[in-house]
């Protein structure tokens, strides 16, 4: 099994920026005379939702960094349930408020754009985390989103070995409106063309496993059973979803699928031989990132110092950046990743449901 990969080695990790045509440079505002009573040391988070990510992790973590860095800010956090009014009304809230700096986990990134710009006019900085919202925003946090992409289409050409050479795959890409989804496809296209066909290929509404099993069934029905030799998948949501499709169809053995977040569910199905591969990405060092750099704004400092690489949004150029290096993690590996950096335990992996697949795995002793 390969070595387990130390933070530092991650942060080290770090690449250069990419983006989409503009206009704009960061940091600029139109109107900064919005007189808005404000509590400078108050940081704003907002999460597009609580799944067992954001609730576990990201949310944790971000304030409890924060907390080490600036004892005397506050956290004021809401999640928006996937809604975009009700994250608009939570921006909304947090400039009423007054905080000083907000870190935006967009539900939308084109949706949520006036929103940035009224808090920008009301001199609260944003940082995006995680998803680059548009707007004037003043840093941005995420994984490089074209390298989890080829990522993952290398691991599904690994799997299909020499059937990748006249083989057929199904390619099922995030939602359209998610700037992260189409640098995933931008990434797992640049490994997959040329080596193996694309028989069908979807944009997933909302990033919805009901809505990716119901493509699945679509292109099961296109295309037919024997015909299908992988999918890629951008996440381990939609993995779900595909998963459930196949075994729907009765497809057995399952092709392999791909994935991305390493969540509990995945890593279980992987162990269990459903799923191939997810993308790990280590939340502590892009929550760690993100709490750096609303500290350095809240202080009036530049976030400069800590981003590593720029990035572009349609909007705005030259965004001081942090983009981390993401993980492929295989069954062959699980030990020396997540479990070594204490996502997950093996006993909360290797429930009794899955304990011979674990003993296969060489999880259990």
């Amino acid at each position: 099994m390969p070595r387990r990969r130390s933070s530092g080695v991650l942060a080290a990790g770090l690449v250069l920026a990419f983006g989409l045509a503009a206009c704009g440079q960061a940091g600029e505002v139109d109107d900064r005379d919005a007189e808005v009573p404000r509590d400078t040391r108050a940081i704003g988070l907002l999460f597009p939702d609580n799944t067992n990510r954001f609730d576990r992790f990201d949310r944790p973590l971000i304030e409890q960094r924060i907390a080490e860095l600036c004892p005397e800010c506050t956290v004021e956090f809401a999640s928006a349930q996937a809604d975009v009014a009700t994250q608009q009304q939570q921006v909304d809230a947090m400039i009423t408020k007054g905080v000083g700096v907000l870190i935006l986990d967009a539900v939308d990134s084109r949706s949520l754009r006036s929103s940035v710009e009224r808090a920008r006019a009301a001199g609260i900085e944003v940082v995006a985390y995680d998803r680059l919202v548009e707007g004037p925003i003043s840093a941005y946090v995420s994984f490089d989103g074209e390298r989890v992409g080829r990522l993952q289409g290398e691991a599904l050409l690994a799997a299909l070995g020499d059937e990748a050479r006249g083989g057929q795959i199904v390619m099922m890409n995030g939602s359209a409106t998610d700037p992260n989804s189409a640098w995933f496809k931008k990434g797992a296209l640049a490994a997959l063309e040329g080596k193996v066909r694309i028989g069908k290929a979807y944009d997933t509404a909302d990033w919805r496993p009901l809505n990716a099993h119901i493509n699945m069934s679509g292109a099961i029905a296109a295309l037919g059973a024997e015909s299908i030799d992988g999918v890629y998948s951008a996440n381990d949501g939609l993995a779900s979803g595909i998963i459930s499709a196949l075994k729907s169809a009765k497809i057995d053995p399952l092709p392999p699928v791909t994935g991305q977040d390493a969540e509990l569910a995945a890593l279980q199905r992987i162990v269990a031989g459903d799923q191939y591969m997810t993308v790990y990405k280590p939340f502590r060092l892009e929550a760690g990132a993100a709490a750096e750099m609303a500290v350095a704004l809240v202080r009036g400092q530049a976030p400069d110092r800590i981003a590593t690489s720029t990035v572009t949004s349609a909007t705005t150029r030259d965004i001081p950046a942090v983009l981390l290096t993401p993980i492929s993690v295989t069954v062959g590996n699980i030990e020396d990743t997540v479990v070594a950096d204490g996502m997950y335990s093996v006993e909360q992996i290797c429930t009794p449901k899955y304990a011979s697949d674990c003993d296969k795995a060489g999880l259990t002793p």
